[in-house]
């Protein structure tokens, strides 16, 4: 009967184990595993959660919009692709992660110079996405984006 017991909470204790590890993988930063979906987002397209196989074929990736779609002090939000491409200045594009550091809900909207998260306030600077206000601890991952003639590419 011991042995029995012992098999179970051996087991228990392996699962309980996994459970904490993937919880320590959630954006707190300080791991390496926390990195790993900010690399994974700034992978080529055909890694991307949701981009279609063939896109990796084509010349700096998945297009995400034409330059005019990028309004000038402002930006957009791509859901799908989990990135956000601003427009500080005239002809300046800036690709970051959709993906809040703070509980990793994703940003809604880009407006007076923010792009901002609606769950619980924060708001990142459109130039570097550095926290302007909180409870974000830092600033938005940069996500590589590439623009040629008018088309915007994500990788």
């Amino acid at each position: 009967m011991y042995a029995g017991r012992r098999t179970v909470l051996t087991a228990g204790a392996a699962g309980a184990a996994g459970l904490v590890t993937a919880c320590g993988s959630s954006g707190d930063g300080s791991g390496s595993t926390a990195s790993a979906p900010e690399t994974s987002r700034g992978a080529t397209p055909s890694t991307r959660a949701g981009a279609a196989s063939t896109e990796g074929s084509v010349p700096g990736g998945e297009a995400l919009a034409r330059t005019s779609d990028i309004p000038v002090g402002g930006g957009k939000v791509f859901e799908e692709q989990e990135v956000v491409v601003t427009q500080p200045k005239e002809g300046e594009f800036k690709g970051f992660s959709a993906i809040c550091t703070h509980k990793g809900c994703t940003v809604v909207a880009v407006s007076d110079g923010t792009i901002n998260c609606p769950c619980h306030g924060s708001r990142y600077r459109i130039t570097d996405a550095a926290v302007v206000a909180g409870p974000a601890p830092r600033p938005l991952a940069a996500e590589r984006i590439t623009v040629t003639g008018d088309t915007i590419r994500l990788g």
